[in-house]
C-alpha cells in the first residue's frame, strides 16, 4: 500500500498554512493509516510514512507528540527516524515510552541517550525488558540510586564484571540494592561472596529465604564459610606492637592527626586504627582493642568523643570494625544520633571510670559488663548523659 495521494496534499498544506489542530488531526489520520497496516507493510512503505512523520513532528505540540510515542513505542516495525526523535526529546513524557519498550532503538542509541539526558531518560532504559552491558555501564555509571535499584531487579539487563563490581561496592551502604543483587542468577560468585561478606545480618537472612533454587545453595554454603571466618575474626589474637610504634612516631613527627585516623579506617587497617584511637583518647590499647571487637558498637563512640573526633571519621571506624560485615544504616544513624549528644567531657568522664573498672577484671570481661549495663540503661551510660 502507499499514503494516499489526497493525504499527501492535505500533508503538504498542514505543514506549510495549517492551524495546531489540522496539523494534529493530520498527524493522527497518518499514525492511524500506518498502525492499521503496520504487519504488513516492507520497508520501503515505512521508510515513506517515516519520511511523512518526521515532516509532522516538527511543528506539533507536546501532547500529541506523548500520543504518537505512546502509539508507536510497542510496534516492533515503527518508522526509525521518528522512534528514535521521540527517544531524544527532552520531555520525558514523550521519550519515556519509546525508551522502554521500542524495539527499534540500537544499542548505540541507547548509549547516546543514556550518556547525555536526563534521570527520567535513564530510569526509563534501566526498564527495558533487555539491555546490553554496553548500556548498562554508562546507566551504573551517571544513574541515581531509583535507576541503579530498577537495574538490579531487572532480569533482562546485563552486566558487565566492572558494573556487577561497581554495584556491589555500592550495595555496602545499601541494604535494598543488596538484596536485589544477592536474588540475581547471573551475579558471578566471587562478587555473591563479596556481597554477602558486606552484607548485615538481617540482609543475609532474607537473602537465604528468597533466593532462587539456582542459587539457594551457592548462598547457604558462602554464609556458612562467612559464619567461620567471622568468628575467627572476633577471637583471634592481635599484636599491636609494631602498629603502636608506628603510631609513636607518627606523634613524635606532629603526623597523628583525625585525617591519619581517617585513612586508616577507609583502609582497613585495624591493628593502626586500635593504636590511633589509644593515642589520640589517652585509653589503654586493650580496653580499645576490646570495644572494637564488642557486640555493640555504642561502647567505642566514647573514646571516639573523648579524642573529639568528628562523624564521618567514627562512621568510617564503626565500617571498619569487622572485614565480613557491615554496620547498617538503621544502627549507624542511630550510632550518629547518640554520638552527637554525647559532650566530649561525659566521655572523657566515662572513660576514665572505665579505664580503672578495667584494671581489676580481664578487659573483655569488664566491657562485656560494661555493654550490658548500657543496654539495659545502667551504670556510667556512655550514651546520651550530658552532663
Amino acid at each position: 500500500m502507499s499514503v494516499q495521494p489526497s493525504l499527501i496534499g492535505e500533508l503538504e498544506e498542514a505543514i506549510k498554512n495549517g492551524s495546531s489542530e489540522k496539523r494534529v488531526e493530520t498527524l493522527r489520520r497518518v499514525t492511524d493509516l500506518f498502525l492499521n497496516d503496520a504487519d504488513r507493510l516492507n520497508e520501503t512503505q515505512i521508510d515513506l510514512f517515516d519520511d511523512v512523520l518526521c515532516h509532522l513532528i516538527k511543528r506539533i505540540e507536546t501532547k500529541a507528540l506523548v500520543e504518537l510515542s505512546g502509539h508507536l513505542a510497542p510496534v516492533d516495525n515503527s518508522p526509525i527516524e521518528v522512534i528514535r526523535q521521540l527517544a531524544r526529546n527532552d520531555q520525558i513524557a514523550v521519550a519515556g515510552p519509546v525508551l522502554t519498550k521500542s524495539a527499534r532503538l540500537t544499542t548505540g542509541d541507547l548509549v547516546e541517550i543514556a550518556g547525555t539526558k536526563s534521570q527520567q531518560h535513564l530510569l526509563a532504559i534501566s526498564g527495558r525488558s533487555a539491555l546490553e552491558e554496553a548500556v548498562t555501564d554508562v546507566l551504573i555509571d551517571r544513574g541515581d540510586r531509583e535507576v541503579t535499584h530498577r537495574l538490579a531487579r531487572n532480569a533482562g539487563a546485563r552486566f558487565s564484571d566492572t558494573g556487577f563490581t561497581t554495584l556491589v561496592h555500592n550495595a555496602e551502604t545499601d541494604e535494598s540494592l543488596a538484596e536485589k543483587l544477592g536474588l540475581r542468577i547471573d551475579i558471578p560468585l566471587r562478587l555473591l561472596r563479596d556481597l554477602l561478606l558486606k552484607a548485615t545480618d538481617a540482609v543475609r537472612a532474607r537473602l537465604l529465604a528468597l533466593a532462587p533454587s539456582e542459587t539457594k545453595d551457592e548462598v547457604q554454603r558462602v554464609l556458612a564459610k562467612i559464619s567461620n571466618e567471622v568468628t575467627r575474626e572476633a577471637t583471634a589474637v592481635r599484636d599491636y606492637t609494631k602498629a603502636q610504634q608506628g603510631i609513636l612516631q607518627m606523634k613524635k613527627e606532629g603526623r597523628l592527626d583525625e585525617a591519619a585516623l581517617l585513612e586508616f579506617a577507609d583502609r582497613r587497617l585495624y591493628e593502626q586504627i586500635v593504636a590511633a584511637i589509644s593515642m589520640l583518647s589517652s585509653a589503654s590499647v586493650d580496653l580499645i582493642a576490646a570495644l572494637m571487637k564488642a557486640a555493640r558498637s555504642s561502647g567505642l563512640l566514647v573514646p571516639c568523643k573523648a579524642a573529639g573526633l568528628k562523624w564521618p571519621t567514627v562512621a568510617a571506624i564503626l565500617r571498619a570494625r569487622f572485614s565480613h560485615h557491615n554496620i547498617s544504616e538503621a544502627d549507624l544513624a542511630q550510632a550518629k544520633d547518640d554520638y552527637l549528644r554525647l559532650s566530649q567531657a561525659s566521655a572523657q568522664r566515662v572513660l576514665r571510670f572505665w579505664q580503672v573498672h578495667t584494671k581489676s577484671r580481664p578487659v573483655e570481661r569488664a566491657v562485656q559488663e560494661l555493654d550490658k549495663f548500657a543496654a539495659l540503661g545502667g551504670g556510667p551510660p556512655p550514651i546520651g548523659r550530658t552532663g
